[in-house]
């Protein structure tokens, strides 16, 4: 997949790994040399223009013998401008649902009827075909919505529509068809194959050597220690960091979990020195520089006193790569405190990164596969800074307790009404006002909690979830009573966007 900037990319490459293929993403400012792996290309759509001076336009002759080519919405105005013909503003900008109709069978479209909604986004079209090119496919806008090149070793298609939309109805069925019957992949990448073949990828990387790993508890560093603790076993050597902005014993739950699969792990109390380094600090951004920062430290301090380590492991998904390489220009920092950024080379590190290709969903399935319980897989993400971005304003150990109890209560009844496993993240948030209440005969002036829970596939958009009135009724009753300090509750119901699902 060749990627030009499109929020669709992903999706696509997502839509090619449901079918058991494996798909990467590229950047069009990387096309890598042509590789005997490559069964075949797809070049996904862009917010760019073709006809814009500063539109990415890389040199496409290598990749049409590399196999066959499959340009969307971009991607096909790309290929058909670089092939001789031309790319016009479309006279009406089609955008959402229109009806394709088939001009000429093809293996493209094969088990399509004559007629299907397909989803356009665009405002160019494709005004001359380049030579030795059949036209496919019309809609009511669009002369040219689907055309074959008939390029010599490997056929090229162009679609002017998404496929990879659910709003395309057959879509599903073009790309199957075209990753299937014109690449003809085998459809055999799946959770197992991954697996076993990570395992023995690490074991042969690493020999000997010593890999250290920073545990957080979640998901991805998880599985990605269970992946490495397979193929070497107490080779790999863990620390999980208590920077006291965890969850409610969330340190012990998560330590004996490790020590229950096996793992060689070191815990490490550094409360006090993130208290410290937090002291006053209220700017959200501020917070999350300083965490990442601390977290460095407390890392280095504690690696140094290892000997014979080579590699560092990091739980990297890949959504963490793909975003990590603008299609803008030049490659960005991945947040520091997510992939402990700095030590790599300041410890003269290799770094071993087993799901860097994966993900999210893919990383629970790879986990599932090699034995993780089904409480470490199915936590709700939490975010790398711990709950210093849900206590807005000031961090000390008492405020960070108050919300620790307000969030367990919330935590907990969610899994006690058999709700956990339907909300996909969840959690509390204290505010940094008060209100005045009444308890009993007495007038109170207290903090705020906000509740929070959301629905999403990726966390790039998020639904507030419609929980029961009753249990959040029963839930803010319960914190008011538990939780000195909380005189009041309230309930998000703001989507991402325009919000975003942490509060900082």
């Amino acid at each position: 997949m060749i990627d030009f900037g499109s929020q669709y990319t992903q999706l696509i490459a997502r839509r090619l790994r449901e079918n058991g293929v494996f798909s990467e993403i590229v950047s069009c400012h990387h096309i890598p040399a042509s590789d005997p792996l490559v069964k075949g290309i797809i070049l996904a759509g862009s917010p760019y223009s073709v006809r814009e001076r500063d539109a990415p336009k890389p040199d496409l002759r290598s990749i049409f013998t590399a196999g066959p080519v499959l340009g969307i919405c971009y991607g096909a105005q790309l290929i058909a401008q670089a092939g001789g013909g031309s790319v016009a503003p479309s006279h009406k900008r089609e955008y959402g649902k229109a009806t394709l109709s088939l001009r000429n069978a093809d293996p493209l479209f094969v088990g399509l009827p004559e007629d299907s909604q397909v989803w356009m986004s665009h405002s160019d079209t494709v005004a001359a075909i380049p030579p030795h090119t059949v036209i496919l496919a019309h809609t009511e806008s669009i002369e040219i919505a689907a055309y074959r090149i008939d390029h010599k070793p490997f056929p090229v298609y162009g679609l002017q529509f998404h496929p990879e939309v659910t709003h395309t109805i057959y879509g599903k069925q073009i790309l199957e068809n075209f990753i299937f019957g014109i690449c003809k992949c085998q459809g055999n990448w799946n959770a197992a194959s991954f697996l076993a073949e990570k395992v023995n990828e690490i074991r042969r990387m690493v020999g000997t050597d010593k890999v250290l790993l920073g545990l957080s508890g979640g998901v991805d560093s998880s599985v990605a220690a269970s992946l490495i603790h397979k193929a070497i076993g107490n080779q790999m050597v863990c620390f999980f960091i208590d920077n006291g902005l965890l969850r409610k014993n969330e340190n012990e739950e998560v330590m004996a979990s490790y020590h229950k699969l096996g793992f060689n792990i070191t815990g490490i109390d550094a409360q006090k020195e993130f208290y410290h380094a937090l002291a006053g600090v209220t700017d959200p951004e501020q917070k999350r520089k300083i965490i990442g920062r601390q977290f460095i430290e407390v890392f280095e301090q504690e690696a140094y006193k290892l000997n014979d380590v080579k590699w560092l492991g990091q739980g990297t998904i890949y959504p963490d790569v793909i975003e990590s390489v603008s299609v803008h220009g030049p490659s960005v920092t991945i947040k520091s405190h997510h992939n402990v950024g700095g030590l790599p080379d300041k410890m003269k590190l290799k770094v071993l990164e087993p799901l860097n290709r994966l993900f999210k969903d893919e990383v629970r399935l790879v986990g599932k596969e090699a034995g993780l319980p089904d409480s470490i897989l199915d936590r709700h993400p939490f975010p790398g800074p711990g709950l210093a971005v849900r206590i807005l304003g000031e961090i000390n150990p008492q405020r960070v307790k108050m919300l620790q109890e307000a969030d367990h209560i919330f935590i907990y009844s969610l899994k006690k009404h058999g709700l956990y496993d339907k909300v996909w993240q969840a959690g509390a948030i204290l505010l940094p006002i008060h209100s005045v209440g009444v308890m009993g005969e007495d007038r109170t002036y207290e903090q705020v909690i906000a509740l929070r829970a959301v629905n999403s596939t990726d966390g790039m958009t998020a639904e507030w979830c419609k929980l029961p009135y009753e249990f959040l009724a029963s839930v803010s009753n319960e914190i008011i009573n538990q939780v000195k300090g909380i005189n009041r509750v309230v309930y998000d119901i703001s989507s991402k966007p325009p919000t975003t699902i942490e509060w900082e």
